[in-house]
């Protein structure tokens, strides 16, 4: 007997709310290397998954960034500055042991589709 329930799912629907779990810098060639560019791939990740689901950046109201090194906060902040505009969602940022693939950044986000 196999068990078809994916075990990821980029994003799920309730109601009006769309969550988007947890992108990386995974991109077609592999994890990006330096943090600035695995934060470039987190935020195209996270704007297909967006887009694949009738959603926008626009219309996240909440975001949680992990940073495996809070050193690494301003280079993330920039990039994450120019990509959501005023006003922009609300925002936690945890530091963490660690993340999958070796990640250093890794966003979730909450989308009002309403």
């Amino acid at each position: 007997m196999s068990d078809e329930t994916p075990i990821y799912r980029p994003a799920v629907r309730a109601g009006d709310l769309l969550f988007v779990s947890g992108q990386i810098g995974l991109g077609p060639d592999g994890m990006a290397e330096s943090l600035e560019d695995q934060v470039a791939q987190v935020l195209r990740n996270l704007d297909q998954v967006l887009t694949d689901h009738g959603a926008s950046r626009a219309q996240v109201v909440k975001a949680t960034v992990f940073l495996t090194d809070m050193a690494d906060f301003a280079a993330m902040n920039e990039q994450y500055r120019e990509f959501f505009a005023d006003p922009r969602p609300a925002r936690s940022t945890i530091a963490v042991a660690d993340l999958p693939f070796g990640a250093r950044v890794e966003i979730e986000a909450v989308a009002a589709l309403g």
